[in-house]
């Protein structure tokens, strides 16, 4: 059997889609279209069900995915290695990730494999059209705030975000801190929220943690990244939930003021995902097993 199908094979069963797949492994889509078919004639057996958007796999797919991927992928791994086995950093690197994390922690730590002649490319945005361009070959890594549920991509837990409920010092004057512990949500009414989404997805989290509801009311003021919910905030626009690491600083100089001191603070486990099978191209390689590291100093 040849291997070229079975690598295309591979591609398309991880990537869910014939096109996805076909850049993946630098071959166009009629190509891609046409070893699939070879290989189900060589079978004598269907191997992807063809839908409006993409395709999905037969349980003999399954079972073929589950004999061959190891191997596709040690092979292409040696191939790999041997191309790049004096330029490790010779192909550009795609990250992808959230804005705040990935300028204040990811970018510093990469820094030092710049030096080393890592070329970067970064992408910003939300989890899910990260993973997306993941899956399609569009990023080579992405940091993605919810666990990864597509089978063309494995993910390891990176870092857990500590979220805090903080304010300027101006409401936190205003605000009963005893109370606020003994009784909870109850006694914040009045007073405006600053959220980075109308659907205040951090503050909804933190409210059904420790106050055991979701919040009422809406955001009094609504800015698309974190940093600037973080200067609203110091600025006195309101109370907010951020993750500890993007406040660490005010929180130290008293530019902002943790409301709550819980035991058991609400977290977010963040994952450093990959495509299936890219894990050990030198470059990517390098950079994953530096960020796992690394995290753990953040």
């Amino acid at each position: 059997m040849d291997l070229s199908l079975l690598r295309t094979f591979l591609a398309v069963y991880r990537a869910g889609s014939l096109t996805a797949a076909a850049k993946q492994v630098g071959l166009s889509q009629p190509t891609v279209t046409a070893q699939v078919r070879t290989l189900e004639e060589e079978l004598g057996q269907q191997l992807f069900q063809r839908l409006p958007r993409g395709v999905a796999p037969t349980t003999v797919a399954d079972e073929l995915a589950g004999e061959v991927a190891a191997h596709i992928d040690a092979l292409a791994a040696v191939a790999e290695r041997d191309l790049t086995r004096r330029r490790p950093f010779a192909k550009p690197l795609h990250l992808g990730g959230p804005a705040e994390l990935t300028t204040t922690r990811v970018l510093p730590t990469l820094a030092p494999l710049v030096d080393q002649g890592l070329k970067l490319r970064i992408s910003l945005g939300l989890s899910d059209e990260l993973l997306a361009g993941l899956a399609a070959g569009r990023h080579d890594l992405v940091i993605s705030t919810v666990r990864p549920r597509n089978r063309a991509i494995t993910a390891a837990p990176l870092t857990d975000e500590e979220f805090v409920l903080v304010a300027g010092p101006g409401w936190a004057a205003r605000i009963d801190r005893e109370r606020l512990a003994q009784e909870g949500a109850a006694c914040l009414g009045g007073v405006p929220l600053v959220s980075y989404a109308e659907e205040l997805p951090i503050i909804r989290r933190y409210w059904r943690t420790l106050f055991g509801k979701r919040p009422t009311g809406s955001a009094a003021v609504v800015v698309p990244d974190l940093r600037g919910v973080l200067a609203a905030t110091i600025a006195g626009a309101g109370i907010t939930v951020l993750p500890r690491y993007l406040c660490t600083e005010e929180l130290a100089s008293g530019a902002l003021v943790a409301l709550l001191d819980p035991d058991i603070p609400p977290i977010n486990t963040l994952y450093l995902a990959i495509r299936a099978g890219t894990v050990h191209a030198p470059h990517i390689a390098a950079v994953r097993s530096h960020l796992l590291m690394q995290a753990r100093l953040w």
